[in-house]
C-alpha cells in the first residue's frame, strides 16, 4: 500500500526543518542559549530546502488533494443541482424571468 502524498509531504517538511535545528544545537554552541534564533535560521533552511527539493512531493500532494475535494459533492451542491434540474424542466420557475415581470408590472402601475 502507497502511503497518502500528503503524509510524505508533511514528514519531509518537518525532517526539513527539524534536522537544520538539530544540526544547529549540536555543532554550534550559541544556538542552545538563543534557541528561537536557531528555531527561526532552522525555519529559513526548511523552507528553502523545501523549495529546491520537495516540488515533486508537494505536486503530488495537491493532485490527491484536488482529486478528492472533485469527487465529494455537499448538501449545497446537491440542492442547488435539485435547484438547475427543476428550472430545466419548467422555465416558468426561473426567477429572472418572475422578477422582470414584477418589474414590468411595477412601471405600468406606476406610470
Amino acid at each position: 500500500m502507497k502511503p497518502a502524498p500528503i503524509l510524505v509531504y508533511s514528514v519531509l517538511r518537518l525532517l526539513a526543518f527539524l534536522l537544520p535545528l538539530a544540526i544547529l544545537w549540536y555543532f554550534f554552541p550559541i544556538f542552545r542559549e538563543l534557541w528561537w534564533l536557531a528555531a527561526i535560521f532552522a525555519a529559513l533552511i526548511g523552507v528553502s530546502i523545501s523549495m529546491l527539493f520537495l516540488r515533486s512531493p508537494l505536486s503530488e500532494a495537491s493532485a490527491d488533494i484536488y482529486a478528492r475535494r472533485r469527487t465529494r459533492t455537499t448538501a449545497g451542491q446537491r440542492d442547488a443541482d435539485a435547484e438547475d434540474d427543476a428550472l430545466d424542466k419548467d422555465p416558468a420557475l426561473d426567477k429572472d424571468q418572475a422578477l422582470d415581470k414584477d418589474q414590468a408590472l411595477e412601471k405600468d402601475s406606476g406610470a
